[in-house]
């Protein structure tokens, strides 16, 4: 035992041991009540959502800017001499995905991926370009329509002059 004196030199004696834990009938106050703790979790997971999300969009279009440039170079590599063997694309491209958070329904979420669509700015290119060409086609048969119109009425004129002569 421990000898502790007050101000007033009474011993009082106390069990100190290291060894054996002591209760604690006072807690530390929390800074903020628990359903407020409980709401900025969940805010900070929607955060973390939205954050995993926005990088997942960062990624896509960091691989199609890839894609680009990979494109750009295979364009401006020099032709291969007609002894040497072609040249190879610069990048092969497979299935690519990144990772994506979805939230269901229920309001609970599911961690999985989405697929990068790597050509999609070709089909997207190849159909205005079809478009365009349809667009044109109806252009010049119009075109070809009204010349062939007024070409016709022309000539009945011409006919309707040529009868009132006669």
């Amino acid at each position: 035992m421990k000898k502790i004196q007050d101000t007033d030199k009474k011993p009082i004696l106390l069990k100190v041991s290291l060894l054996q834990p002591t209760s604690v009938n006072t807690a530390i106050v929390p800074l903020r009540p628990q359903d407020q703790k409980i709401i900025s979790e969940r805010e900070h997971f929607i955060a973390q959502v939205e954050r995993v999300n926005q990088m997942a969009e960062e990624l896509e279009a960091a691989i199609l800017e890839l894609k680009a440039i990979a494109n750009t170079l295979n364009i401006q590599k020099p032709y291969p001499v007609l002894n040497q063997e072609p040249c190879k694309n610069i990048c092969q491209y497979f299935a690519v995905s990144v990772p994506w958070v979805k939230r269901k329904s229920d309001e609970s979420f599911i961690l999985t991926t989405r697929k990068v669509d790597l050509f999609r700015a070709e089909r997207e290119a190849a159909q205005l370009a079809q478009q365009l060409r349809q667009q044109t086609k109806k252009r010049l048969a119009s075109q070809r329509d009204r010349k062939n119109k007024s070409g016709a009425e022309a000539d009945t004129k011409c006919l309707f002059k040529l009868v009132n002569k006669s």
